[in-house]
């Protein structure tokens, strides 16, 4: 008899949801789609990798059998595999940007929409664009919507490139290591179980490696108002 799996929206914010029953293959689907696709922002990105960094030999297993053979190798493998969705996933955020562009450049204010907000977005990339890829990567929501405004704004496209590149390796690295020593230095030294103290450990993770750019971004000088970089198309 086939039993159907029942699930809530508790499960669909739950990292070990996904683990459980989709392994590898969701994993990296969500990355993909939490950075590439704009329905993506409600998933759970950090607290997943950080998850999927304690279960890094289980998931590299189900594609290579018994995994690599050492802890470090698994978590390598896995960390290419997750970047490259990311990556991928960003970029597919990018393009779909900068191919809506002229036509919100181009397009009448209304209530819901003010083109002055495109010129501040534009200023503010113009600025810190290569920093707002980077750390966008560690805000939930954020890093879903960043590179989709980089490609609006017109974003230079080998800096996105390049930045996007960085953000990604390390916020996969940051996630998938922190989850996978730090659940065995405290299994070790404490027998306190990480898997249940999530929320706590991945909104610290975000505090303190996003104060620069907050800082930056209500403190930082203001630069001169931004062109439409589509004015001649």
């Amino acid at each position: 008899m086939i039993q159907l799996l029942t699930v809530t929206w508790k499960d669909l914010l739950n990292p070990d949801f996904y683990i459980n029953n989709g392994g590898l293959w969701v994993l990296l689907f969500i990355v993909f789609a939490e950075t590439g696709l704009m329905v993506g922002f409600f998933l759970p990105g950090d607290s997943l990798l950080f998850v999927a960094g304690i279960y890094s030999q289980k998931l590299v297993g189900s594609m290579i059998a018994n995994g690599t053979g050492t802890d470090f190798f698994d978590l390598l493998l896995l960390w290419i595999l997750v970047s490259i969705a990311g990556i991928i996933g960003n970029y597919l955020g990018y393009w779909f940007g900068n191919k809506s562009g002229p036509f919100l450049y181009h397009r009448k204010d209304s209530l819901l929409f003010k083109k002055k907000y495109l010129f501040q977005a534009k200023e503010f990339y113009d600025k810190h664009g290569g920093e707002a890829i980077v750390f966008a990567r560690f805000l939930p929501i954020v890093r879903t919507f960043a590179p989709i405004i980089a490609g609006i704004v017109a974003m230079d496209r080998k800096k996105f490139v390049l930045y996007n590149i960085i953000g990604c390796l390390a916020w996969v690295f940051a996630m998938l290591f922190a989850g996978h020593y730090l659940d065995k230095l405290f299994m070790t030294k404490f027998n306190f179980d990480l898997k249940k103290h999530l929320e706590v450990i991945v909104i610290g993770i975000v505090v303190i490696t996003t104060a620069p750019v907050l800082y930056k971004l209500f403190f930082g000088k203001k630069s001169a108002p931004a062109e439409d970089p589509y004015k001649n198309s």
